[in-house]
């Protein structure tokens, strides 16, 4: 690897290890193995440099969740057993890929200082509502694209309430079974319609 590519690494490591807030120049040069003065010749500055360091590991955390969604609950699977074998994932990954969870919300709380990261997270939002509007609705191709997003936005709103709830108290925080029958008794109170 390049200088470039060190930097990059060193950055991501530092985020999962110290967050976004305390992570310093000095910090990321010595994981990377490399100077002060790469980061301002790759990057311009540190900040520049996290947030593209960011934004590289929220793609691939991405594509964790990705894989651990593609697990399907089986052919025969209703709807609820599809929701709750997706939660079980879902809550699994807050765990083994706690530090990623927590960046996001540091990273909330920095966009909007950012421009070019509220982007790039507006980007990843939009491929995250429509990915998750499939893993739970088994869309079928004639569904129109406003639907989708709208279905995918009601479950990443409630994957942002439940990861939070988690980040402060793992014990406390709902389980797979708890959201089923949470979401069975709203849909019971909503009735037809």
């Amino acid at each position: 690897m390049g200088n470039r590519e060190d930097l990059l690494a060193g950055a991501k490591r530092c985020l999962i290890e110290k967050g976004y807030a305390a992570t310093t120049a000095r910090d990321v040069a010595t994981a990377a193995g490399t100077s002060l003065a790469a980061i301002g010749y790759h990057f311009r500055t540190t900040r520049a440099l996290l947030d593209e360091a960011l934004v590289a590991a929220m793609a691939e955390w991405g594509e964790e969740l990705d894989r651990a969604l593609d697990q399907d609950a089986g052919p025969d699977a209703g709807p609820e057993q599809r929701f709750e074998r997706a939660w079980e994932r879902i809550i699994e990954s807050f765990s083994r890929l706690r530090p990623l969870w927590a960046v996001q919300f540091e990273l909330i709380a920095r966009m909007d200082r950012s421009p070019e990261l509220r982007e790039a997270f507006a980007a990843a939002n939009r491929r995250a509502r429509l990915g998750l509007a499939e893993v739970f609705h088994r869309l079928d191709p004639g569904t129109d694209e406003a639907t989708a997003l709208t279905l995918g936005a009601f479950h990443q709103a409630l994957l942002g309430g439940v990861a939070a709830q988690w980040l402060v108290d793992p014990d406390a925080a709902p389980s797979a079974k708890e959201l089923t029958r949470a979401l069975r008794t709203v849909a019971r109170e909503l009735g037809p319609g």
